[in-house]
């Protein structure tokens, strides 16, 4: 379980980041044409997964803009955006911010993925959406960088993400 906070107040998640060296664990998201989608599907791509509580907060609208503006540079990496919104929701804000270098995925069917990456709020006034964190994954799903951001509110650290890379 690890101790993260909102707004200074303190909150848990229900465990820990998959540990960099370690075999990412396998997920099923939604993806926003309301298909099932799996970490296989991104099969021998590195991976960035930014993981948001919600695309309507400043904090994450401004974490996907800049994962967006980094990914035009890469072709070699899929950028993922996952939260609870829902697919619907994760389209208007795509299409509104004119981000479409970074792919959204919804946790809208089941929290395993939340659960499977440590990354569950348990308590508090998000409970059962995500923390905020990035996870860095090469193309054999092997965890090369782990940030579970310690306040909700605090953008991730992205040199150290895109250097993981």
């Amino acid at each position: 379980m690890a101790n993260i906070t909102l707004h200074g107040t303190p909150i848990k998640t229900n465990g820990e980041l998959p540990a960099v060296g370690s075999q990412a664990p396998e997920f099923h998201l939604v993806d926003g044409d309301l298909n099932d989608v799996k970490l296989a599907t991104y099969a021998g791509k590195k991976k960035l997964l930014n993981i948001v509580p919600s695309l309507d907060t400043p904090t994450c609208a401004i974490s996907t803009r800049k994962f967006n503006e980094f990914a035009k540079q890469r072709d070699d990496v899929v950028m993922l955006v996952i939260s609870a919104d829902l697919p619907f929701a994760q389209k208007r804000f795509c299409g509104a911010e004119g981000v479409d270098n970074v792919l959204p995925l919804s946790l809208m069917r089941t929290r395993a993925f939340a659960k499977d990456y440590g990354v569950l709020i348990e308590n508090g006034p998000l409970a059962g959406i995500t923390a905020r964190a990035v996870v860095v994954l090469d193309a054999d799903n092997r965890v090369l960088h782990a940030e579970l951001v310690p306040e909700i509110g605090e953008e991730p650290n992205y040199d150290a993400a895109l250097a993981a890379l």
